[in-house]
């Protein structure tokens, strides 16, 4: 069950790694992108849940149900400042911005979840977060502080208080945790929306089909297996696997859209796969 449960954390890492190579194809504001990809993604799931039977069982599990609704608030804000750092920054100093998150929450998993500090997963996301220095680095360097980068900033608080919360709502998982989650993320998003512009978005016809696709499959799928698993690994282990996600990103800009990698940003992509693959063998092997 663990190991099905590993797979389906790096299928979600790397489905969301081609959301920018989808998003690319889409003429919308940052803000628009997230309030259709949620808004279908939901949708989705929703059917899906229910034509394969599943019936909600949250009412009698209040406290866990505020814990999940704080991690689907905490995502739709961790997405609306990651695509707005897109969008004022460029992709690389938003990543490298937003993948501080996962430093956040493998030191807040001793302290709220008891897991014990694993030495060779301390060192493995070190490598990890110094392999994203080298691949995003030079471009920090070009743009300074600026409010991209804080909406970078942002985006990675609010993802470890997503990830923090929703492993804190034990007693909710599987589809059910990945449809509220997921509900509640979009209802966070269209509330911005409706204040800023009204329920409406009009979409391009050439954006038409990338956003069904980035909602079906990159968000409504992805979100499942995400979710689904998350709650059954190590907080430490979601935070190393997590670099799966921006390294499968730089790989696929280089494959499909013909981005060429410098041997520095090879060096750092080594070094993320690298570090996720021995942190999570040594840290599994001997516990240290």
């Amino acid at each position: 069950m663990m190991n099905l449960n590993y797979g389906r954390f790096i299928s979600a890492c790397l489905l969301f790694g081609s959301n920018g190579i989808v998003a690319s194809h889409i003429d919308l504001g940052s803000h628009e992108i997230v309030y259709l990809r949620t808004f279908i993604g939901s949708l989705f799931l929703i059917a899906l849940f229910l034509l394969t039977g599943g019936r909600f069982s949250v009412r009698a599990k209040g406290r866990d149900l505020f814990f999940l609704v704080l991690s689907g608030v905490a995502m739709g804000a961790s997405w609306m400042f990651l695509y707005e750092a897109y969008r004022q920054t460029g992709v690389g100093i938003a990543t490298l911005a937003y993948y501080c998150g996962p430093v956040l929450v493998m030191a807040l998993a001793p302290v709220i979840f008891r897991e014990k500090l694993a030495f060779a997963r301390v060192l493995a996301l070190i490598a990890a977060m110094f392999g994203m220095v080298l691949v995003n680095g030079g471009d920090v360097l070009r743009g300074g502080f600026s409010w991209g980068l804080v909406c970078g900033l942002m985006s990675a608080v609010m993802l470890a208080a997503m990830v923090v919360f929703n492993k804190m709502a034990e007693s909710i998982t599987g589809f059910e945790n990945a449809v509220l989650q997921l509900t509640v993320s979009f209802l966070t998003v269209a509330a911005f929306v409706v204040f800023r512009q009204g329920i409406f978005v009009s979409v391009p016809p050439g954006s038409l089909l990338p956003v069904i696709v980035l909602g079906l499959v990159n968000t409504g799928l992805g979100c499942y297996l995400y979710f689904s698993s998350m709650q059954r690994l190590p907080a430490q282990s979601v935070a190393i696997i997590g670099y799966l996600e921006p390294l499968s990103a730089l790989v696929l800009a280089a494959l499909m859209l013909g981005e060429r990698l410098a041997a520095v940003q090879i060096t750092g992509a080594v070094l993320i796969l690298g570090g996720a693959a021995w942190g999570e063998y040594f840290g599994q092997k001997t516990g240290l």
